[in-house]
């Protein structure tokens, strides 16, 4: 191959592809803004400078430090709660209570249809009569022969089972009082009672019903074992112990407040949300039911943010924005991004100023008219 010719692939294979590389580079730069003007840093009057009104009230963005409290969201929920179940097999009669009532211990909730259950208790008691009957029999024969032997009139054999008759029909008594206490006990089954005082969550059965055991009729709760069951995050849950004192705020009754003790830290962290579960043992708080929303507020150290008075803020649609002073008494609309309201008439501000600036407050009654015709020119 002569050099002709390796040239003439040169310009036929390369070349296209390095013309192609420097223009698809070209391409990319005028994209990149290589070939268009740049503007210096720095602010750019596009209209008149607006000044500090005079006899305008101005304040300063003050950085200040403040207790940090996280909130951790959990479910009220009793630590006495009862599901109560019949302990024998019968016909439900009559339900005394619904769902909401109030109860003390011993009040009557659900009647059980007791006819059967007597029935056992007449037949055992019946029983009872007849093995004391013949217990009477043996011991008149027990005596009669204890006479008798004593003169020599029978034989030992004979009193031994005249003996050993006596013993039997004594078991057979204790068994028959023994069958009528324990159809007796049955028959008290039959009369469901609350087992501590309560309210009434759920009634779970109706008269006509065939209760069975373990099968729950009623559900109560002790309203005074109310407790709030929230996951507190690992690294906070760390810090408490049973005994502390937190706050919750209970939102379904006003945001009310009240002080509530550490009760419980199940030791075991939840893999998914890495938290424990922490129960907080509540006074008795009027109100207050199982189920209810609850934030327990966890001291978790100090935080600086920055503090802004509520005058200066100015409102358009959803953005925020406050009039900032420059040093040549000149203002500066600039957006802002506020937090949680502090002390009152003071905002956290999250971002948009910095410490020591002064910033133009607004007059009581509302926005003023020039900065409000200029923010819509805006």
């Amino acid at each position: 191959m002569n050099l002709r010719t390796i040239l003439s692939v040169l310009f036929r294979v390369i070349l296209p592809v390095l013309v192609g590389l420097v223009f698809l580079v070209g391409v990319i730069a005028w994209l990149s803004g290589v070939f268009t003007e740049k503007i210096a840093p720095g602010r750019t009057a596009t209209v008149a400078a607006r000044t500090l009104p005079p006899g305008a009230e101005t304040s300063d963005v003050h950085e200040i430090t403040q207790p940090y409290v996280a909130e951790a969201i959990g479910t009220l929920k009793a630590a006495n709660r009862t599901e109560i179940a019949a302990r024998v097999m019968a016909r439900i009669t009559d339900v005394h209570v619904k769902a909401g009532d109030t109860v003390e211990r011993g009040d009557e909730l659900v009647l059980l249809d007791p006819r059967d259950f007597q029935a056992k208790v007449n037949q055992a008691q019946a029983a009872a009569t007849a093995a004391q009957a013949a217990l009477q029999q043996a011991q008149q024969d027990y005596d009669t022969d204890a006479e008798l032997i004593r003169e020599k009139v029978i034989a030992q054999t004979r009193f031994d089972q005249t003996t050993t008759a006596l013993n039997i029909a004594k078991a057979k008594v204790d068994q028959a009082n023994q069958t009528v206490a324990e159809a007796k006990v049955m028959l008290q089954y039959t009369t469901i009672q609350a087992p501590l005082p309560g309210t009434v969550v759920d009634r779970l059965a109706e008269p006509g019903d065939l209760a069975s055991p373990g099968i729950p009729l009623i559900v109560l709760y002790d309203p005074s074992s109310l407790r709030l069951e929230v996951p507190v995050m690992e690294n906070l849950a760390g810090k408490l112990r049973p005994g502390d004192e937190l706050t919750v705020q209970i939102e379904a009754l006003g945001n009310e407040k009240v002080t509530a003790t550490v009760d419980e830290i199940v030791p075991q962290a939840q893999a998914a949300s890495r938290s424990f579960l922490v129960k907080v043992k509540l006074p008795k708080v009027p109100g207050a039911f199982e189920g209810l929303f609850g934030k327990l507020l966890i001291p978790a150290g100090e935080r600086r943010h920055l503090c802004l008075d509520q005058r200066a803020v100015q409102t358009i649609g959803q953005l925020q924005f406050v009039e900032v002073v420059r040093d040549d008494e000149t203002l500066e609309r600039r957006f802002v991004k506020l937090g949680r309201e502090g002390m009152p008439g003071r905002v956290e501000v999250i971002s948009g100023l910095e410490p020591n600036e002064t910033v133009l407050l607004q007059p009581a009654a509302g926005t003023d008219p020039q900065a409000g015709k200029e923010a819509s020119n805006d």
